[in-house]
């Protein structure tokens, strides 16, 4: 019989969508985590590269983008905004689950609030990743550190993590998007701007090809770019209709998906183009105006920062060109209210039917897929929340 590790019993034999009620006793927030300050830098990017075999010449580079903000990432910051505003959502519909917040890298970690939830009594969590697209470091990763912390507390057969479903086409999480590209498009327009002249760039963490392509089930067939890059694509879609009623079909911005960030060696292909050579090719071919809209974050974080709002928007003022970066969802209350949503999904048992998704794609699994978002380079570990291995 399948068994999903430190499942509760509705999860425990691996169903896609658990449509059974589960009395959960708190929220579990998990994040990447940030450093706090410049003494945090290096040993944080330590414990992101852990096992990577990354030089310290290279967590050097990495960390001039820290050290240009202090030393701080705004990480932190945000989802301590984000708790509060989730504990606030929760108040105003009278729900009583309280929200614990832990890390991968950084204080507080997934296993302080594993300890916390034991000492308060908490034997039944769902847990809300801060990603919400099926990839590795995305998904998988995040399993992989609930179960990690389970082992560490001694705490696994005690408690219990379910997680809800990746949210890339939840009404919640795309309307903020949605939102912002009209905005956008509004503030090109006014500097007197074509349509033609504009275009459109949807962009997310660029990942390793290899781990794209194992990106979701294999059984969906998504081909090359895997889940990854099929659902970054669908949500762009979305976002992109919706935009239709203010402009004439002829007359709509062309939008394409680009990458940033990478942190891979040269030899290591992964996700292109990059969002610079984008916005070159772009400038080459008479394209006057970009909207940069970060569909891959949920919230300003450093590779917003510094890779878009430092990076591309420096890239694109090198060619005059005009360049309006959308907001995240942060803390848009259709994000917070989307969570909750979520979250009410799998405590209620809501049916698979009656679950909001904007794309064909979802709504995606409550429960992994057995081999779902594999790391080929790492190997097979174990994982909460999802069908083994």
């Amino acid at each position: 019989m399948t068994h999903v590790l430190g499942a509760t019993d509705a999860a425990a034999s691996g169903p896609e969508h658990v449509e059974e009620a589960v009395a959960y006793d708190a929220i579990l927030l998990a994040s990447f985590g940030g450093p706090e300050g410049q003494d945090d830098v290096i040993p944080f990017l330590r414990n992101v590269t852990r096992g990577r075999g990354i030089p310290e010449e290279r967590l050097e580079e990495v960390a001039h983008h820290y050290r240009a903000f202090g030393g701080i990432s705004p990480i932190n910051d945000q989802n301590r905004e984000l708790k509060a505003a989730l504990e606030a959502e929760l108040a105003r519909r009278g729900i009583d689950l309280p929200v614990l917040w832990g890390n991968r890298n950084w204080n507080p970690y997934l296993s302080d609030a594993l300890t916390e939830a034991n000492e308060r009594g908490y034997k039944k969590l769902i847990a809300v990743g801060t990603s919400a697209y099926s990839s590795y470091s995305s998904c998988r990763q995040y399993r992989e550190d609930y179960a990690i912390a389970l082992e560490q507390t001694g705490l696994e057969g005690t408690i219990q993590i379910d997680k809800v479903r990746q949210f890339f086409d939840h009404p919640g999480f795309v309307q903020p998007f949605i939102d912002g590209v009209r905005d956008g498009l509004a503030q090109i327009a006014a500097k007197g701007i074509a349509p033609e002249k504009t275009h459109v760039l949807f962009t997310t963490h660029s990942i390793p090809s290899t781990d794209a392509a194992k990106s979701g089930p294999e059984s969906r067939g998504f081909g090359e770019g895997g889940a990854y890059a099929a659902q970054h694509l669908a949500v762009s879609e979305v976002v992109m209709a919706a935009q239709a009623e203010d402009f004439s079909a002829t007359m709509l911005p062309t939008h394409s998906l680009v990458y940033q960030s990478r942190s891979g060696p040269p030899s290591m292909p992964w996700l292109e183009p990059d969002i610079n050579d984008a916005i070159d090719a772009l400038a080459a071919d008479g394209i006057e105006a970009v909207v940069i809209v970060p569909v891959g974050f949920i919230s300003d974080h450093m590779e917003v920062k510094w890779d878009l709002d430092t990076e591309a928007l420096e890239t694109a003022g090198g060619h005059t060109m005009v360049a309006v970066r959308v907001p995240t969802p942060g803390v848009h209350p259709a994000f917070v209210t989307g969570l909750i949503d979520l979250v009410l999904e799998r405590r209620d048992g809501v049916p698979v039917a009656d679950r909001p998704a904007l794309t064909t794609i979802g709504p995606w699994y409550d429960v992994c897929r057995p081999g779902c978002c594999e790391n080929v380079r790492l190997g097979f570990k174990p994982a909460a929340a999802g069908v083994a291995p």
